[in-house]
């Protein structure tokens, strides 16, 4: 059985939770062929993530004339698949979101994935994320080549499900693979009832440098931190708001973000106007062990988000004794307990977020300790990355 991995931009700095599974499989005794279709254009700050870049074939690195050459010599060796492939590409990219010129790129890039299989040896191919990469394996299927399943993440794919074929992809695919029950429901309305059975729950994991990092006890610094993307649905432009509400309450805090993005500005000049310079500080984007480090100085993570599918900065935040505030969206109820792990707040109220804030400020150091080893403990039993790579390489064995 030999397993390769098709990811649109692979490695990349918000994909850890992508290497960590890839590199348990491996652990467990199964290799990963790595592929991406394009290098990521972000600057791969983590050892790891430049130890997986020299790992991965990327696809595109083959430019226009590779991806011509394919198509054509594809179309010579196998002419029924192929016409079959060019039908459904037609199909589907004339109703999809990104158009028909994009959906024939996604069959020359399956059928470069063809012919480099077809030298691997591929048996099966997994994506993540049911975008364009599982477009890429499904045609490379029709066009003959392995078998293929994905994983879900949400939310994204939830909000355009027809303009990316999503029903097409499951009913092709040997099983997909959701990352928390609500995720499988979402795809349960996706599909025929019939096929129910090939939805499967894999959470995203941690691994071992989480579960045996030494006890650090939380300091008495009013220390709050905010991991994830400056963009929209993570929310930090109204955890900035809601910071300002409570620094007019009279409540002294600090407050991290780390990680970058689009919003940046926007979010630097609410700061500024709120002159909350000397209260929030913007880390940018951070080695993993920075970021350990910077959930440990803390006293709570906050993630406000509007829209996520289960952000695995929570489980590493629980993994490492620090309760969270986050919202009830999606999965993230399944990984927050209200009262045992952290505090739950509905998406987009200021208000319910300086309440729950002012209820960490507020909660002595060894009560917030407490409910930090609850999640520890939650976390360990039920996101360990070995423990999921296991179910899912028996998910690939029945393939």
């Amino acid at each position: 059985m030999k397993i390769a991995y098709l990811i649109n931009q692979y490695p990349k700095i918000s994909h850890s939770f992508i290497r960590r599974e890839i590199l348990a499989l491996e652990a467990l005794g199964l290799p990963i062929t790595r592929f991406s279709i394009r290098s990521c254009q972000e600057p791969l700050i983590d050892k790891a993530d430049q130890e997986e870049l020299e790992k991965t074939n990327v696809i595109l690195d083959v430019g226009i004339l590779g991806l011509l050459i394919s198509l054509i010599k594809v179309a010579l060796i196998r002419p029924r698949r192929w016409l079959e492939a060019f039908k459904l590409t037609f199909k589907l990219g004339w109703n999809s979101e990104r158009g028909l010129l994009l959906h024939f790129a996604y069959l020359a890039e399956a059928c470069v994935l063809l012919d480099r299989f077809s030298k691997l040896n591929i048996s099966h191919f997994h994506a993540h994320f049911g975008t364009n990469s599982t477009m890429v394996v499904l045609l490379n299927y029709v066009l003959g080549g392995a078998t293929y399943s994905f994983t879900i993440h949400g939310p994204k794919e939830f909000e355009k499900v027809e303009a990316i074929a999503l029903p097409e992809k499951i009913k092709r695919a040997s099983f997909v693979v959701g990352i928390s029950s609500y995720c499988r429901s979402q795809l349960y309305r996706w599909c025929d009832y019939s096929e129910w059975n090939k939805i499967k729950v894999i959470h995203c994991g941690l691994d071992q440098s989480f579960f045996s990092h030494p006890w650090q006890p939380i300091t008495k610094e009013p220390l709050l931190v905010c991991v994830g993307r400056l963009c929209e649905q993570k929310g930090q432009l109204l955890l900035v708001e809601a910071a300002s509400k409570l620094i007019a309450l009279g409540y002294t805090f600090r407050l991290v973000l780390v990680g970058d993005g689009e919003l940046r500005e926007p979010i630097e000049e609410a700061i500024k106007l709120a002159k909350l310079e000397n209260t929030i500080e913007i880390a940018g984007w951070a080695t993993q062990a920075q970021v350990k480090q910077q959930i440990l100085d803390s006293r709570a993570m906050i993630l406000p988000s509007f829209a996520e599918g289960l952000p695995v900065v929570l489980m590493e935040s629980l993994a490492l004794g620090r309760p969270v505030i986050s919202t009830y969206v999606a999965g993230i109820p399944e990984l927050v307990i209200p009262g045992e792990s952290g505090w739950l707040v509905p998406a987009g109220s200021v208000e319910a977020l300086v309440t729950a804030m002012k209820t960490v400020l507020e909660t002595p150091i060894s009560q917030l300790e407490a409910m930090g080893k609850n999640g520890a403990n939650y976390v360990k039993k039920n996101h360990n990355v070995l423990t999921e790579a296991n179910k899912l390489i028996q998910f690939f064995k029945e393939v």
